[in-house]
C-alpha cells in the first residue's frame, strides 16, 4: 500500500515532533508545519493526504487556513486540533468543511481512528470525482447517475465502443435508462452531429411499423397522399434507436436484416433501393434467446444486431445508487415549484431502500415528484410516499419521529438486556435507516457525531465500504 502524508500544522514543535514519532511508527509519511503559512507554501509545492491543523497559532488563525485549505483542495480531509474549552471554534470549523475535530490533549486511539475514517473517506469522495470527471467527457451522459460497480462497467462499455459503428444491443428491463444511454453513445461518436432517430416498435401498430421505418411512396396505401421517408432515411449518417425490438413482426424483421446487411432500404410502394448510412442501436426487455426458441425472433437478425450487448442492471440490483438518484431527483423538481422540499427523511430513506422498484429508475423518478409535491416544504416523510412503499415493512418504534433521544431510545428496549447489547442495537438500526450517514444518525439520535464515532469503533459495528456521510444529502 502506498505510503500515506500527514501534514501537521502546529506552532508547538514539541508537540509536532511527539505526533511525528507516533504516526510514522503507525506508517505515515509525517510533514511539519509550524505556522498556517508555512504550511500553504507546502501544499502549493507538495501534497497531502490529510491534515491536523491547530486552531490557535500566531500569524494566521487556524479558521482562516483551513478555508484556504478546502478553497485549495475541497476534498482534503482537515482534522482541527483544539483545546478542551474552544469547542467553539471546532464547530465553526466543521462548517467550514472541516472532517473532525480532536480536543487537546489527544487521545492517541481516537487520533488513530479519525485519520484512518477521513483517509478512507477521502479515498471514496476522490474515486466518485473522478468517475464524475470521466463521465463530463462524454456528454450526454449528466443525467445518468451511478457510481455502483455494476453502472461502472456500463460506462466503460459506452467508453469501448462510442467512437466506432459496432451494432448495439441494450438489453434491460423498462425505466433502467437504455433510450438515455443510446442518446449518450449517439452523442459521442463520429454521428453526433447527425440525427438520433428513436423509434418504438411495440408503439406503432404493425400495419403501420414498416411505413414508419422506411417511408412511403405517394400512393401506396390509402391515405398516402405524398411520399415519406422513412425513419432509416431520417437518420442517414447518424443513429437509429430501435426500441422494444423484440416486440418487432416477422415480416419487418426481415426488412431490418436487409438494412443490416446492405445498407439499403425500399419504401412501401416503390421499386427502388435508397443507400443509407446508419448505426443500429436495438434495446429490448425481453428474453431474445427464448423468443428464437418459440419462432418469434428471428435467428439470423438476433446475430446482426447483438454484435456488442451491453447489460443494464435493475435498480434493486445497484440499491447503493439510490441515494445519489434521490439527491438528484430532488434537486432536479425544485425548479418545477418544489423549491421548499429540502430531502427525505431517515425514515423515507429506509424504505425507499427497501423497495424492490419493479419499474427502475422510472419508478423511482415518479414517486420523488409525487412525494415532494405531496411534501411541499421540509422533508418527504413516509406519509408522503404511495401506499405500496410506505407500508413496506414493519414500523421500527425507535424511529416513529424524527428525532428520538438516545437516552429514549434505550429505555424503550428490554431492561433484561445488557447494556452494551442495547447500544449496539440501537446503534446498528439507525445507522441502517438513515443509511449510514453519520451526521443525520447522530441528529436523530440526539448524540454529538464524534461520540457516534467513538460508539461505532468501540463496538466494532461494521459500515459499508460504497457508504459517505453526504450519501442522503
Amino acid at each position: 500500500m502506498e505510503e500515506q502524508t500527514v501534514l501537521v500544522v502546529d506552532d508547538e514543535f514539541n508537540f509536532s515532533q511527539l505526533l511525528n514519532e507516533i504516526l510514522s511508527r503507525e506508517g505515515y509519511k509525517v510533514e511539519c508545519a509550524c505556522s498556517a503559512p508555512e504550511a500553504m507554501h507546502y501544499l502549493d509545492r507538495q501534497s497531502a493526504d490529510v491534515v491536523l491543523l491547530d486552531m490557535i497559532m500566531p500569524v494566521m488563525h487556524g479558521l482562516e487556513a483551513l478555508e484556504r485549505i478546502k478553497r485549495k483542495d475541497e476534498l482534503l480531509p482537515v482534522i482541527v486540533m483544539t483545546g478542551d474549552g474552544d469547542l467553539n471554534n471546532a464547530v465553526e470549523a466543521m462548517k467550514l468543511g472541516a472532517y473532525d475535530y480532536l480536543a487537546k490533549p489527544l487521545d492517541w486511539e481516537r487520533l488513530r481512528t479519525v485519520l484512518k475514517n477521513g483517509l478512507q473517506n477521502s479515498s471514496l469522495k476522490r474515486e466518485v470525482s473522478r468517475l464524475k470527471g470521466e463521465l463530463k467527457e462524454m456528454v450526454g451522459l449528466e443525467n445518468v447517475i451511478g457510481v455502483s460497480r455494476r453502472m461502472q462497467d456500463v460506462f466503460h462499455s459506452i467508453e469501448k465502443v462510442r467512437n466506432n459503428d459496432v451494432t448495439i444491443a441494450l438489453r434491460g428491463e423498462s425505466g433502467t435508462g437504455k433510450e438515455l444511454l443510446a442518446r449518450a453513445i449517439h452523442l459521442n461518436s463520429r454521428r453526433a452531429g447527425k440525427p438520433f432517430i428513436p423509434v418504438n416498435c411495440a408503439a406503432i401498430p404493425e400495419a403501420l411499423l414498416e411505413s414508419e421505418l422506411f417511408g412511403h411512396e405517394k400512393g401506396a396505401f390509402t391515405g398516402a397522399y405524398m411520399e415519406r421517408a422513412g425513419k432509416f432515411e431520417q437518420a442517414n449518417e447518424g443513429t437509429i434507436f430501435l426500441d422494444e425490438i423484440g416486440e418487432m413482426p416477422p415480416s419487418t424483421q426481415v426488412k431490418i436484416l436487409r438494412v443490416l446487411q446492405e445498407k439499403k432500404v425500399e419504401r412501401v410502394g416503390g421499386n427502388k433501393t435508397i443507400d443509407v448510412d446508419v448505426r443500429i442501436i436495438s434495446a429490448t426487455n425481453k428474453n431474445l434467446e427464448k423468443e428464437i426458441e418459440e419462432g418469434k425472433f428471428r435467428e439470423d437478425l438476433y446475430y446482426r444486431i447483438n454484435v456488442y450487448p451491453i447489460f443494464l442492471p435493475a435498480l434493486r440490483e445497484r440499491k447503493e445508487d439510490i441515494p445519489t438518484l434521490i439527491a438528484f431527483f430532488v434537486r432536479k423538481f425544485h425548479e418545477t415549484g418544489c423549491e421548499k422540499v429540502t430531502g427525505v427523511s431517515s425514515k423515507s430513506m429506509d424504505l425507499l431502500l427497501r423497495y424492490e422498484w419493479p419499474g427502475n429508475v422510472r419508478e423511482l423518478e415518479n414517486v420523488v415528484e409525487r412525494a415532494m409535491l405531496n411534501a411541499r416544504e421540509g422533508l418527504v416523510q413516509p406519509e408522503h410516499l404511495p401506499p405500496n412503499i410506505s407500508s413496506n415493512g414493519e414500523t421500527d418504534y425507535e424511529f416513529k419521529h424524527q428525532k428520538l433521544d438516545f437516552k429514549t431510545a434505550l429505555s424503550l428496549l428490554p431492561s433484561i438486556v445488557p447494556l452494551e447489547d442495547i447500544e449496539v442495537q440501537v446503534l446498528t438500526r439507525a445507522l441502517k435507516l438513515t443509511n449510514y450517514n453519520m451526521s443525520l444518525t447522530a441528529t436523530a439520535l440526539g448524540i454529538g457525531r464524534t461520540t457516534l464515532y467513538r460508539k461505532v469503533h468501540k463496538y466494532h459495528i461494521p459500515v459499508p465500504r460504497f457508504v459517505t456521510e453526504e450519501a442522503v444529502n
